[in-house]
């Protein structure tokens, strides 16, 4: 009887091989930006979307963005004085904390802010994120949504009914609270009925010039960000850059 392809082994030495070579290949991608472009900006984002961080790649394709594990990122900058890459780049190391991203390019620090510090964009809040006003949803027929979205929004804890083949919301219901920790449930109801809560944008906390080799804090950090660290990097699926 042949053997079942189903019983074919797989080698775990291959995974971690293949690991270490994205790994490397970034480290080095790294390094030929560090010895090409006249700055080295950390950028900070919250509430990242992918989508939204489409668009800053489409406006800085004359600029290379990175955004790879911390940790790899840390080795290939330098960790400490003896290990860095360039003289300073092990400061600006120090601030690969939390959701960041490196951002190589000619344009000088003013340019760069000017134009982050545009770049704004609501987006639907998720769960974990703060209200940031209260919603409160009115008694009455829900004509925007077909009827057969009654079970799901009851199941969201929505009080709703059919009558005559209309979602109707039996009684007025508050939704959030502003400040308060949405849920899934909140944050799905909040989608369904429009409510943007969620603000992406990215902001600059240090940046690094090749030419003086001058490193500059433009954030102070946040000692939470210690905490999470190791959290967020595990998160990072190798490198993404544009």
């Amino acid at each position: 009887m042949p053997k079942s392809k189903r019983d074919k082994k797989v080698s775990l030495t291959k995974t971690a091989k293949k690991g270490l070579e994205v790994k490397q290949n970034l480290i080095e991608e790294l390094r030929k930006c560090v010895d090409t472009y006249n700055y080295l900006f950390v950028l900070s984002v919250e509430n990242m979307r992918n989508n939204k961080l489409k668009d800053v790649r489409n406006a800085w394709k004359h600029s290379r963005l990175f955004f790879g594990k911390n940790k790899v990122m840390m080795v290939a900058l330098g960790k400490g004085p003896c290990d860095e890459y360039k003289d300073n780049l092990h400061k600006l190391s120090k601030s690969l904390k939390g959701e960041v991203g490196l951002l190589f390019t000619n344009r000088t620090e003013e340019e760069v802010k000017e134009w982050f510090d545009q770049f704004k964009e609501t987006d639907f809040a998720r769960a974990g994120n703060k209200a940031t006003y209260d919603v409160v949803l009115d008694a009455g027929p829900l004509e925007q949504f077909p009827h057969s979205m009654e079970p799901q929004l009851r199941q969201l804890g929505l009080p709703t009914a059919l009558k005559k083949g209309v979602i109707t919301l039996l009684s007025d219901y508050e939704v959030c609270k502003d400040g308060s920790v949405l849920t899934p449930e909140q944050a799905r109801i909040l989608k369904l009925f429009g409510y943007q809560m969620a603000e992406f944008k990215v902001s600059i906390k240090s940046l690094w010039s090749a030419e003086t080799g001058e490193f500059k804090k433009l954030v102070e950090e946040n000692d939470d960000d210690d905490a999470e660290e190791d959290m967020e990097d595990d998160d990072k699926e190798g490198d993404d850059e544009s």
